[in-house]
């Protein structure tokens, strides 16, 4: 016989509306009493009747996650932490990608499949500032990355430009001078690229090196590919390189296999370090630098931000964007640890949290 919420309250010795409210995570109940209603749900076995819940609530107890690709180590990883932190929180995670496309991120915000979740947390790659309206929706969304700013909408970003700059600056501190940068993109006014790429100038500025546009090297979609053909231009050119600065690991663990094949040493002759502290940085030989952008505390808030607003009762809050701290975690690839050591933080950029200015409005 199934166990009811009548048997859960009978044995903590309390109303069905306290042990509803316990189940359903409401905040203001004394914690002993929640602890009662805890242990007698766990000693029964009481399983919630989810369709039943969602009847009364309206809601689907699901939320959506839009990336551009998850081949990407990056967006699998930001997937596995939201997917995490949805389901300490008691919610399940529909995944879409969107393969970068802007015919299908454009769907995201408006196809009929948003009445299948309660929310969507999306990172647009193809969708651009000139695109703001279609963000204004009538559902809770948190917007990811560097495409669009002033939607009307919770957004959780990264510290770009500084983190960016401090990655250059951590290889200029290490005497190098011809620090190539891998993965720009030409002409890009918004996005990771341009921002990165901004960074990096400023360092360079910063330390009285001029810039050289023959150490920019250009390239395409962010893979391992791009990164070991983008840094095979650079070294065929001749121009001469005692670092490079790839602005995603993935590219700059494509940049390691080209050093490589030419038999150039990491980091004796040439210093590298990437962007995102992958897991995968961690294995390669040597070890790859990197920069960490937050990523756990970005699905975190970005889960916390959208329950939040799903949830909510009354005057909705103001609209926030969120920049978690980001740090530099020297391994190998810059000399920063012996063989074989655990990598260690060079740098911190500290993040924040401001109101959105919501344009057009």
């Amino acid at each position: 016989m199934a166990v009811t919420m009548h048997d859960v309250a009978q044995r903590a010795g309390v109303s069905i509306k306290t042990v509803s409210n316990v189940v359903n995570g409401y905040p203001y109940i004394r914690a002993e009493t929640r602890e009662r209603v805890e242990q007698a749900i766990a000693h029964l076995g009481y399983r919630v009747n989810v369709s039943a819940r969602n009847l009364r609530t309206q809601r689907t107890g699901m939320f959506t996650l839009a990336v551009p690709e998850l081949s990407l180590p990056y967006f699998a990883e930001l997937a596995d932490s939201v997917i995490q932190a949805a389901d300490e929180n008691g919610w399940t995670v529909l995944i879409e990608q969107t393969g970068a496309s802007r015919e299908r991120e454009a769907e995201v915000l408006s196809g009929r499949r948003r009445h299948l979740t309660d929310g969507l947390i999306f990172s647009p790659l193809a969708l651009g500032p000139d695109d703001l309206p279609l963000f204004d929706v009538d559902f809770p969304l948190v917007v990811l990355g560097e495409r669009v700013f002033g939607a009307p909408a919770d957004h959780v970003t990264m510290n770009n430009v500084a983190a960016a700059r401090a990655a250059t600056a951590h290889l200029v501190a290490l005497g190098r001078r011809r620090i190539a940068v891998v993965g720009a993109h030409e002409g890009e006014q918004v996005g990771s690229a341009a921002l990165r790429t901004a960074g990096y100038r400023q360092a360079l500025e910063e330390a009285g090196i001029p810039f050289d546009p023959a150490l920019v090297g250009e390239a395409g979609l962010w893979h391992r590919s791009t990164g070991a053909e983008t840094m095979g231009r650079l070294l065929d050119s001749g121009v001469e390189i005692d670092a490079v600065f790839a602005l995603n690991d993935a590219m700059a663990l494509g940049a390691l296999h080209a050093l490589h094949a030419r038999r150039i040493d990491v980091p004796g002759e040439v210093a590298l370090i990437g962007f995102d502290d992958i897991d995968d940085v961690r294995y390669s030989v040597p070890t790859l630098s990197s920069v960490d952008p937050g990523r756990e505390q970005i699905a975190r808030t970005a889960v916390e931000l959208l329950v939040e607003r799903i949830t909510a009762r009354g005057e909705p809050a103001p609209f926030r964007r969120v920049v978690p701290d980001s740090r530099i975690v020297g391994r190998e690839s810059t000399g920063d640890v012996p063989a074989g050591a655990e990598g260690r933080v060079v740098g911190i950029q500290p993040g924040g949290v401001e109101p959105v200015e919501v344009v057009g409005r």
